[in-house]
């Protein structure tokens, strides 16, 4: 039960930020977004598609990564690493990532490479090029990924590809996201071009500009070079909602190269998009427990019990708070002593939440967070890529980018009473956890 709480919940007053945000749609349903920014001569260019790990079908777990790969493989126009060699060339860098809920690629280049740019992306949006050798040779490429970061790497997969399935129970979002191997080298080229044809139409994409550009002179850039793609229907991405759990789920695993014993629990959270007020005291919480030094649990298990080597906490499996849509869940995840013990560590968070619900939280300790907050968030978005990314997926699960300038004083107005009871919610009976028992190597 939660108990009475002191005043100490005055608001934290962090101002918002003021990125310039343009937004645009194409007649084929491309969402653009601009943000000018003319302190360097710098652009960052990202494409995000509504497509991610959890819309692979059965059968072919690991495609979506798989199909990242196979978007650098050249297109009907461009040979196979031209547009590592353009981009390159420009002075730039690139990449793509695949996510749960989205796979986006970028470039951050000098600023007068922007047509180039977007010729590239508008290109390989078009088609591209899959053939068989393409194909087999990206899928060695992904396994040998799957080895170097999973089979091969102690805790390899902890808790990101361990957890989901102890605390799910549909294919979407309890399925492993690397894949397996006999679903990667069962993939054919017709599998790819209907996943193509499915998610990487037009409109189910978002392009964000961030960085030196004359809004005028980019949005004819835009239309010139992406609204000749053709329209084709955009996916709907159905519902992956699944209900809470309603008793304790706890599973366990041998890791033959872990030196040390480990453990991991997920709490679900409230809806990420739909109910955003709710969701934000939850990521207050897992910075309030785990986040530097002066956090409850680093003094507790690390510095005062020794009962965790390491402790950190995060929302959602990948880490991403504002780029992930429901179901999620705040994750716990501990590396514990030779001689370690599981249920202490447990019991351990059980018991600091219990003191946050009842007695509240000592004074300074919500206001140190919330400036910490403030200050990662500003951070993340001070370089042009990091601002165009976050502002592409703004648009594309929420249809407002210019939530990027918001979200540091929204998190200084999460309150201590919210926190609090966010804190009375993190109970046993619906708590996933796994835990890592170490093997030989130990």
């Amino acid at each position: 039960m939660v108990g009475s709480v002191s005043a100490r919940s005055t608001a934290v007053k962090i101002p918002s930020t003021r990125y310039p945000v343009e937004r645009i749609t194409l007649p084929n349903g491309l969402r653009v977004v601009l943000t000018p920014d003319r302190s360097a001569p710098v652009i960052g260019v990202a494409v995000v598609y509504d497509v991610g790990i959890r819309s692979e079908p059965e059968g072919r777990t690991g495609f979506a990564h798989l199909f990242e790969h196979l978007m650098f493989q050249g297109s009907g126009s461009l040979e196979k690493l031209a547009h590592f060699r353009i981009v390159q060339g420009s002075g730039g860098t690139f990449n793509g990532s695949t996510h749960l809920d989205y796979t986006d690629y970028f470039e951050t280049l000098p600023a007068n490479a922007l047509e180039r740019a977007l010729f590239l992306e508008a290109d390989r949006m078009r088609g591209p090029r899959l053939t068989e050798e393409n194909l087999r040779n990206q899928v060695d490429v992904v396994k040998e990924e799957i080895r170097v970061n999973v089979l091969n790497r102690p805790y390899g997969g902890f808790p990101w590809l361990k957890l989901p399935p102890v605390m799910f129970d549909t294919f979407p979002n309890a399925h492993d996201g690397y894949g397996s191997f006999g679903d990667l080298e069962s993939a054919t080229v017709a599998d790819a071009q209907s996943f193509f044809e499915r998610y990487y139409a037009a409109g189910n994409a978002v392009l964000a500009v961030s960085g030196d550009i004359d809004t005028a002179t980019a949005t004819a850039l835009v239309e010139r070079h992406f609204g000749d793609v053709p329209a084709r229907p955009a996916s709907q991405r159905p519902s992956f909602t699944e209900p809470d759990l309603s008793a304790e789920r706890h599973e366990s695993y041998v890791d033959n190269l872990a030196p040390l014993p480990a453990v991991a629990s997920a709490w679900r959270v409230p809806h990420p998009v739909e109910d955003f007020a709710g969701y934000l005291p939850y990521v207050v919480l897992a910075e309030v427990l785990t986040d530097g030094d002066a956090s409850r649990l680093v003094q507790r298990l690390v510095q005062r019990d020794r009962t965790a080597t390491s402790i950190g906490g995060y929302i959602g499996f990948l880490g991403e708070p504002y780029e992930v849509r429901d179901p999620t869940a705040l994750i716990l995840q501990a590396h514990l002593p030779a001689e370690g013990e599981v249920e202490k560590v447990l019991d351990t968070v059980a018991e600091e939440c219990d003191l946050i619900a009842t007695d509240g939280l000592a004074d300074g300790e919500l206001a140190r967070t919330q400036a910490r907050m403030a200050t990662h968030l500003l951070r993340e978005t001070d370089a042009v890529l990091g601002r165009a990314l976050r502002m592409a997926v703004l648009e594309q699960q929420r249809g407002d980018p210019g939530l990027i300038n918001e979200l540091p004083r929204l998190i200084g107005e999460v309150t201590q009473e919210q926190v609090v009871a966010a804190a009375a919610a993190l109970r046993a009976d619906r708590r996933a956890t796994v835990e890592v028992q170490p093997g030989r190597s130990a």
